[in-house]
């Protein structure tokens, strides 16, 4: 290996010979500048020509604008479903307070937790490091809770949809008015001294005092279960079947106006006042019972809404309905 270098140079003007010599140090510097200054010419020249070598400059700049604006849009796509995360907390909170108006229990924090707590691992997040790895895992955890919270809501408003509907057809089905007009003691269910038999038993209704003849209605929609007269002290009676395991009983009538089958509407007229049976005067013997055990009536009358009332109330509810 040569330690240095040794050129010769002649002089066109003359015949002198000179002797040029570069030591190996300084020549592999020159070298070295020569060479990068060839690649740096080079790699200015590719991307003055378009990349015309294939090198990928404007591939790498524009995927390094879309990674900027993608990771711009995920940071505002995941505002947007805090947003929505709020939202479906305050209707939360309605749909607790209409279980609640229709006897459902509220959903607690506890189980509400249970159903949409939790996070998944974003399956993408192992080729992702950094600041994408890091919005992509909290977007997709966000997106996964927020899809069981409404999965969940879907549920809660399903289940109170389907209770209104059983609470309408129940409260249709539910002795609510009395059944004729009168006065009646509200301390007439009970034991108490029979009128007649001048002996204490168990009284099973209310007596509603009025004339003979005085029309009787349905409290509440219902089968006609029974009409006619029966041997015991009751006369001649009719027995409703409103379902729901309840029963009302209208006694000592003077007559039936509907027959053992019949499908009745609350206030439909059913049969009218009378003194049949064991009495010591004209009046309506009414019972309700509940899964065959008697009740107390009067505790089922709307503020004493009589039937007269309550199909005035009707009429004048349909008029509004009407006029909307």
């Amino acid at each position: 290996m040569f330690r240095n270098a040794r050129f010769f140079v002649f002089s066109n003007s003359s015949l002198d010979l000179r002797e040029v010599r570069f030591f190996k140090t300084k020549l592999v510097l020159s070298g070295m500048v020569l060479g990068f200054g060839l690649l740096g010419l080079l790699f200015v020249g590719n991307m003055v020509a378009n990349d015309l070598l294939g090198f990928g400059y404007g591939e790498m700049s524009m995927l390094v604008t879309e990674n900027q604006l993608l990771k711009d849009q995920v940071k505002e796509m995941g505002k947007k479903m805090q947003a929505v995360q709020r939202t479906l907390e305050g209707l939360a909170e309605r749909g607790n307070e209409l279980r609640l108006s229709v006897d459902l229990r509220r959903i607690d924090d506890d189980t509400r937790s249970a159903s949409t707590g939790g996070t998944r691992e974003p399956s993408t997040s192992a080729f992702l490091t950094g600041e994408a790895g890091t919005l992509l895992a909290e977007s997709q955890s966000l997106i996964d809770r927020l899809t069981r919270e409404v999965r969940l809501q879907q549920q809660s408003y399903e289940e109170i949809q389907t209770r209104l509907q059983y609470n309408k057809d129940f409260f249709a089905h539910l002795p609510a008015i009395k059944p004729m007009a009168g006065p009646y003691s509200i301390n007439g269910f009970g034991m108490r001294l029979h009128p007649v038999l001048h002996v204490y038993r168990m009284h099973y209704g209310v007596d509603i005092i009025n004339d003979v003849g005085t029309d009787v209605y349905a409290a509440a929609d219902g089968v006609v279960h029974f009409s006619g007269r029966t041997q015991g002290g009751l006369g001649i009676v009719v027995e409703l079947n409103h379902g729901y395991g309840i029963a009302s009983v209208y006694g000592h009538l003077s007559q039936v106006l509907v027959p053992t089958g019949k499908t009745v509407k609350r206030g439909e007229l059913i049969g009218r006042c009378g003194r049949t049976g064991l009495v010591s005067g004209p009046h309506l013997h009414y019972e309700v019972r509940r899964n065959g055990v008697s009740q107390n009536p009067v505790d089922y009358f709307f503020d004493d809404i009589d039937a007269a009332r309550y199909r005035a109330l009707l009429a004048q509810a349909s008029t509004r309905n009407t006029e909307h």
